[in-house]
C-alpha cells in the first residue's frame, strides 16, 4: 500500500549569484551615500572655521579701528610716546606694528603689533606684558600698516590702511583670508 510518491520541490528561492549581485548594489549605494555625507560634514566644518576666523578678525579690527580713530598727534610738551613731535602715528616692528597716543584712554601711549602669529596690544599705562587681541584659534600670517598723512605738516588727513592675512590654526585645510581696511582719524589734522 505504499505508493511511490514523488516529492516536488518548489523553485521560489534566490540563487547565490542573485544574492551577491543584490549585496554589491546595496554596498555601492551605501558607499555613495556615506561619501556624500562625509563631504557635507567636511564642507560644514570648513564653513564654520571660516566664520570663526571672520568673527574674531572683525573683533580685532573693530577694536584697533576704535582706538586709532581717536589717536592724537604728539605735541612738543607731551610725554614721549612717538619718535618725534608732530607725528600722529608711527609704524614699528618693520611695518607690522603701529604706535599712537589714544585720546580716549587718557592720552595713553599704545601699540598694536604682530608677535607669535597673534595681534598683540600694548599700553604704556599697564606694566603688564602685551595682551593678545586674537585668540590662539587664529594664525595671523601677516599684518602691515600703511600710513598717509602721519605728519602735521603734510596737509593730509591721517589715514591708516591695515593689511592682514589670517587663517584658522585648528585646521590645516583652512583657506587664508586676506582683509584690508582703512581708518581715518576723527580729529581733523588739516589747516
Amino acid at each position: 500500500m505504499i505508493k511511490n510518491k514523488k516529492i516536488k520541490f518548489k523553485k521560489g528561492g534566490f540563487t547565490l549569484i542573485e544574492m551577491l549581485v543584490a549585496m554589491a548594489i546595496f554596498s555601492t549605494v551605501m558607499g555613495i551615500i556615506t561619501g556624500i555625507f562625509i563631504t557635507g560634514i567636511r564642507q560644514q566644518k570648513m564653513a564654520l572655521d571660516s566664520q570663526v576666523v571672520l568673527d574674531q578678525t572683525s573683533y580685532a579690527l573693530e577694536y584697533m579701528g576704535r582706538a586709532l580713530r581717536f589717536a592724537k598727534k604728539q605735541l612738543a610738551g607731551d610725554p614721549v610716546c612717538l619718535s618725534q613731535p608732530g607725528l600722529n602715528v608711527e609704524t614699528t616692528h618693520g611695518g607690522s606694528g603701529l604706535k599712537f597716543i589714544n585720546h580716549l584712554q587718557g592720552d595713553d601711549c599704545q601699540e598694536f603689533f604682530l608677535e607669535n602669529k597673534q595681534i598683540k596690544y600694548w599700553r604704556q599705562s599697564d606694566l603688564n606684558s602685551p595682551l593678545p587681541l586674537t585668540s590662539v584659534k587664529l594664525e595671523v600670517i601677516s599684518l602691515k600698516f600703511d600710513l598717509a598723512g602721519e605728519w602735521e605738516t603734510d596737509n593730509l588727513q591721517p589715514r591708516i590702511t591695515i593689511f592682514s592675512e589670517i587663517k584658522s590654526a585648528a585646521s590645516s585645510q583652512s583657506q587664508k583670508i586676506k582683509i584690508q581696511t582703512s581708518i581715518s582719524q576723527r580729529n581733523l589734522d588739516v589747516p
